[in-house]
């Protein structure tokens, strides 16, 4: 009989360092070590398209030893393997063994009535910082794309809080918002996707601040607050990660098509920046996730090589069950166990 010391999986789960990658269509969420190797996984593969994996995942975050995903389903002529589409709005909350010990949403249901989402994409732990009784000790914040709205929910599934809510101005609603991270001072920054805009509201539902790049926008997939107090923004139509000040100036950008071999538009879809200066960036219709440094150097990269094409998709997409070097398939999100740099720690 082996002991769990005996599992060198065992003994990677959940190390600080380790990716854990959002690996889309693909439909699994993967934790990986540096060098790429696969230490834990949630989902079936890319022809599975039941309750058990995970379908058009597009954000993960590590709470605790525990994982909260996001389904967001896969739109009708996507990818070859779905060609019909798949309905998946759910955001889940497994332990280490796979197992589901909390969900908002259903698979194969879209609405917005109770325990009911469309489209969602992304979703933020936040602590109660409490001692409680119930299965999430917190709350989740989820971006509810298809409903254009943001909402958290707690373990009993009520909306204990939603943004627009009562704020009604046309200029403050959102349309295909995409993220939302809780700051320190308890405003919520919003990725407002379809408005080429990320906002900042205060705890009164009224925008503070509006980020558009001095106007250069053409969308905003993921916003987040950095220890400077600048903005990174995520403008995945420009094919850009940007830095902007606090005066809305564009401070620091690097392109994901830049390479010669990158298809014309890969759409990336999250920038992190980390806590050593680096930003990790989910190079999506690239099919791979990229580490850079300030100077726009790649330091790492996790997938295939890249391989230029004609489609919407890079043809380098693949799948394996031990390593991402030998394929991811539309990357969403990754990021570092355990570095919370400019998002809401758990």
């Amino acid at each position: 009989m082996s002991s769990d010391c005996d599992n060198p999986e065992e003994q990677l789960f959940n190390q600080s360092g380790n990716i854990l990658i959002s690996d889309q269509f693909n439909n699994r969420v993967i934790e990986v070590t540096p060098r790429g190797e696969i230490v834990w996984s949630f989902g079936l593969g890319p022809t599975n398209f039941t309750p058990n994996s995970i379908i058009g995942v597009n954000d993960a975050e590590r709470v605790g030893d525990l994982t909260l995903m996001v389904g967001t389903g896969i739109k009708s002529g996507v990818i070859p393997e779905a060609p019909t589409g798949v309905i998946d709005n759910r955001v889940i909350l497994v332990n280490k063994n796979g197992k589901i010990i909390w969900q908002y949403g259903q698979f194969g249901q879209t609405g917005i009535g109770y325990n009911l989402l469309t489209t969602p994409v992304q979703a933020t732990f936040i602590s109660c910082h409490k001692s409680t009784k119930n299965i999430l000790n917190g709350t989740v914040l989820i971006t509810d794309q298809g409903n254009n709205r943001i909402i958290q929910v707690d373990d009993q599934k009520e909306i204990v809080w939603q943004y627009p809510g009562r704020n009604i101005n046309p200029s403050d609603q959102l349309n295909s918002p995409s993220s939302a991270e809780k700051l320190k001072d308890g405003n919520i920054l919003i990725a407002d996707n379809g408005n080429k805009r990320a906002i900042e509201i205060n705890k009164r539902n009224i925008v503070v601040r509006v980020f558009t790049a001095s106007g250069t926008l053409k969308s905003c997939s993921f916003a987040s607050r950095l220890p400077n107090g600048n903005t990174l923004l995520t403008d995945s139509i420009n094919n850009r990660i940007i830095e902007v000040n606090i005066d809305d100036m564009i401070v620091w950008q690097y392109l994901t098509n830049s390479e010669l071999q990158s298809i014309h538009s890969p759409m990336p879809t999250r920038g992190l920046r980390l806590r050593n200066g680096n930003t990790l960036i989910s190079d999506q219709f690239n099919n791979r996730v990229i580490r850079i440094n300030s100077t726009v150097s790649i330091l790492a990269y996790y997938g295939l090589p890249l391989k230029s094409g004609s489609g919407t998709i890079g043809p380098n997409n693949g799948y394996n069950l031990m390593t991402t070097q030998l394929g991811l398939y539309s990357p969403s999100d990754a990021k570092i166990i355990g570095d919370y740099t400019g998002i809401t720690p758990p």
